[in-house]
């Protein structure tokens, strides 16, 4: 899927779905020098596929059930980091801002950071009025 075929949340651009905690941001430039650009899918199955996975750019295909939230820029990353999500889980979340965190643990296998011994895993909070506002609900 290209930049013009990307299913779009529809949002003002300056209003910020996601967010990096310092930790996750740290790993995110450990696995870019390791494998090169990289990009999350939040898939909202069960077990692990409530987790945002990571993979090498364009290694996981999105198609048109997937909604590109946000392209993070990450500070010593030099291109953005593409956050997805599906477009039946996003229907669900539209209404809160997302956290990616690492945690000490084992994820799954598929994702990136599985051997360092961590883990991605989401934080969540309702949106502020104020910030439903500024995203336009």
């Amino acid at each position: 899927m290209n930049d013009t075929d990307e299913q779009d949340t529809g949002l003002p651009r300056d209003a910020a779905r996601i967010a990096l905690t310092d930790s996750a941001a740290a790993l995110l430039r450990s696995l870019r020098e390791q494998h090169g650009p990289l990009m999350f899918h939040q898939s909202g199955g069960c077990c692990d596929g409530s987790a945002p996975m990571c993979y090498p750019a364009g290694e996981f295909r999105t198609g048109a059930s997937d909604v590109l939230l946000e392209r993070l820029a990450v500070d010593g990353v030099p291109e953005p980091v593409g956050f997805w999500m599906s477009a039946d889980q996003f229907a669900r979340w539209r209404h809160t801002h997302l956290t990616v965190d690492v945690v000490p643990g084992r994820g799954s296998g598929f994702s990136l950071e599985a051997p360092e011994g961590v883990r991605f895993l989401i934080r969540s909070r309702l949106f502020t009025d104020e910030e439903r506002a500024r995203l336009g609900e």
